[in-house]
């Protein structure tokens, strides 16, 4: 008898720990260690809210990491995970592979509308062939800094366009060399990675030129010259930006640079803002963000970038899934977002939340700048055409090369990779 009952208890056991297993599923997010204790947070109070759990499954910061653990998983057609956040650059590729599930069907049947989102990012990167495939969760785009008491003391408002800009950074750099022999008009992300391509996506855009047009490669063309040939000249002409732009200037090299003080202009994302404002920071209450300058007949671009939400077309717990991304971009938890890590939320209605405004100085600027902002191309092979820009344009502000060249060499290699997959 003893043995039975040991027996039953253990098939009993066994049930209730694979039934329990059945209510879990697996949701793959990166990030630094605050960003993964927000995420823990946020699952947290979902289980507790729904009952239901849900493994958060830790990827590593950095985003070429997390992004080989996710093909090496939906390559293998592997359940897990079922959701996962990516990078705007790899949802063509991911829906090109078949590895997303479509969510209108989601849409329609639980009435979620759409229009709580940007409307220009829904339509650039999440829906492709006019099917929704991702969600944006927090978004970023490119962005100005400033030094408000320079300006201020100087007698300058901020600069509209590039070319106010390099004559602001001139007039300062001219006034402050006395003081400081080393302050630096402009700094960007000019280093050979992908953060090259965003500030070379602004500059172009912001002088109506493109890296694309209706789905062909058109980089060599006048505007994006014009563009280049500013960016190699604040470098090595007018010397406002500094010599190691191409060599080591990424996120991080230009926000330390600005934040030592000796920095008129700043070109960076979002995340700055709090680390500017920081108690340690010599730029605390002496900084401002405003939208990125643009060229004289052109308007302001800020690169979109951000995360967004997929759920695995392998997946064995959908609707559960479903009901979790509704959760993470709930006005309440995009608020959260926006107060608790500085993130800024991909519902428009936040940004008109009384407390945030309060809270937040620029977050028109914010709304202003995604409202225009400028994807990069949504393309499967997007991360090789990267690897040609980066390289030409990395090599023209080096000085190695002229814009022309620069330009003709990434369309001369672009339009081969095309055709590789066109094949």
């Amino acid at each position: 008898m003893k043995k039975i009952i040991t027996i039953l208890s253990c098939c009993l056991f066994l049930f209730l720990s694979c039934t329990e297993r059945k209510k879990e599923f697996t949701i793959w997010i990166g990030g630094a260690p605050n960003e993964i204790t927000f995420w823990e947070n946020v699952i947290n109070d979902y289980r507790k809210e729904t009952g239901i759990t849900v493994q958060l499954v830790r990827q590593p910061t950095y985003s070429d990491q997390r992004r080989q653990a996710l093909v090496i998983s939906l390559q293998a057609k592997q359940p897990n995970p079922d959701l996962f956040l990516m990078d705007v650059i790899w949802i063509k590729q991911f829906v090109q592979s078949e590895w997303l599930e479509p969510l209108d069907s989601f849409i329609n049947k639980n009435n979620f509308s759409t229009d709580i989102f940007f409307k220009r990012i829904i339509e650039q990167v999440n829906k492709i062939n006019n099917t929704l495939y991702s969600l944006p969760v927090f978004l970023d785009v490119g962005l100005l800094y400033y030094r408000s008491d320079l300006l201020s003391k100087y007698g300058f408002d901020p600069p509209e366009t590039w070319s106010e800009l390099l004559n602001i950074s001139l007039k300062i750099i001219e006034e402050e060399k006395n003081r400081n022999n080393f302050i630096n008009g402009f700094v960007w992300q000019g280093a050979q990675y992908e953060g090259i391509v965003c500030t070379f996506n602004e500059f172009i855009s912001s002088n109506n030129g493109s890296i694309m047009k209706d789905e062909i490669l058109k980089i060599n063309q006048q505007p994006n010259v014009e563009a280049l040939t500013f960016m190699q000249d604040i470098i090595h002409k007018y010397r406002i930006s500094p010599l190691n732009t191409f060599t080591d200037m990424k996120e991080e090299e230009v926000r330390r640079s600005f934040q030592s003080g000796n920095v008129v202009f700043e070109r960076n994302w979002s995340y700055a803002w709090q680390l500017h404002q920081s108690d340690d920071s010599p730029v605390k209450g002496k900084t401002k963000i405003t939208i990125l300058p643009h060229f004289k007949d052109g308007v302001s671009s800020g690169t979109l970038g951000g995360w967004h939400v997929g759920l695995s077309r392998f997946s064995d717990f959908k609707e559960e899934a479903w009901e979790l991304i509704k959760f993470i971009t709930s006005y309440k938890i995009q608020k959260r977002m926006l107060m608790e890590i500085g993130w800024n939320p991909a519902r428009t209605d936040v940004y008109d939340d009384t407390e945030a405004q309060e809270e937040i100085p620029h977050i028109d600027i914010l709304k202003n700048s995604l409202e225009n902002s400028d994807a990069r191309p949504a393309l499967s092979f997007y991360p090789q055409l990267s690897q040609i820009i980066q390289r030409f344009v990395n090599n023209c502000i080096a000085g190695r090369m002229s814009p022309e060249e620069a330009l003709k060499n990434i369309q001369r290699e672009g339009v081969e990779l095309m055709r590789l997959y066109d094949d």
